[in-house]
C-alpha cells in the first residue's frame, strides 16, 4: 500500500503536484501560473462532512448554510449532533428546519449505518479510493459525485478524477477546445494524455479555477 503521506494533500505534496502538472500540461501550466499552489485542507471529521454534504446537495451555499445552522440548533447539546441524537428526532422534526423529506431520510439512514457498523470512519484512511466509494455509497442519497468530493476535499486524496462534475466538464470543454461536453471516457483520455496522474484531484482544482467555478452536480 502506498503510504498515506504520499497520496494526500500536504503542503509538500501540493507543491509537488503543481510542479508535475506545470511541466507536463502546458494548458494547465497557464492556469497554475495565475492561481498558484492549490489550496486543499483535508480534515478527519468524516461523519459531519457527510451530513453536511447531504444537506447541501442541489442548494446554494447560502441556503445550505442557513439550513445547516437550523439543523444543528434543533439539538439541545453543544456541538454537532450525534447519530443517536439524529435518530431521536422524527422526519417531521427534521423537515421543520428546511430539509426535504428525502434528505431527512438520507441523514437518518447515515446515522443508522454509523450505529450498526455498516459505515466505519476509523478505517477509511487505510482504504483505496474504490473501497471508500463502495462503502460510502451504501448510504442513501450519497452517490459517486458526493464521494468524489469527500475524497478530494475531506480526505485530501490527490488521485481523484470527478468525471461526473459539470464544472469539470465545462472547464475541460473550454480549455481543450472540445465541441461538446466531454463524456467520462473523454475526460479520462485527456487526463491520461496530459499526464495528470497521480495528481488528478489537483488538475481538477485548476480546471475549476479556469472557469472561476466550484464543483457542481
Amino acid at each position: 500500500m502506498i503510504p498515506e503521506t504520499a497520496t494526500t494533500a500536504t503542503t509538500a505534496n501540493l507543491n509537488l503536484a503543481t510542479k508535475h502538472l506545470s511541466n507536463r500540461d502546458p494548458i494547465l501550466a497557464v492556469i497554475i501560473e495565475g492561481a498558484g499552489v492549490a489550496t486543499i485542507t483535508p480534515h478527519k471529521n468524516y461523519y459531519q462532512e457527510l451530513v453536511e454534504s447531504i444537506i447541501s446537495q442541489q442548494l446554494s451555499v447560502k441556503a445550505a448554510a442557513t439550513i445547516l445552522k437550523r439543523f444543528v440548533g434543533l439539538f439541545s447539546s453543544s456541538g454537532f449532533p450525534t447519530p443517536d441524537q439524529i435518530l431521536e428526532k422524527d422526519i417531521e422534526a427534521l423537515r421543520k428546519v428546511g430539509l426535504s423529506r428525502q434528505k431527512a431520510g438520507y441523514i437518518q439512514d447515515l446515522a443508522r449505518k454509523v450505529l450498526d457498523g455498516t459505515i466505519r470512519f476509523n478505517h477509511l484512511d487505510g482504504l483505496s479510493n474504490e473501497a471508500v466509494i463502495a462503502e460510502l455509497t451504501q448510504i442513501k442519497g450519497v452517490g459517486l459525485w458526493t464521494v468524489h468530493m469527500f475524497l478530494m476535499f475531506c480526505m485530501g486524496r490527490l488521485d481523484v478524477l470527478p468525471v461526473g462534475d459539470l464544472g469539470i466538464k465545462n472547464g475541460i470543454k473550454q480549455l481543450y477546445g472540445l465541441a461538446n461536453l466531454p463524456t467520462a471516457d473523454v475526460i479520462e483520455r485527456i487526463a491520461l494524455e496530459n499526464n495528470w496522474h497521480p495528481y488528478e484531484s489537483i488538475a481538477s482544482w485548476y480546471v475549476w479555477q479556469s472557469i472561476d467555478n466550484k464543483p457542481l452536480l
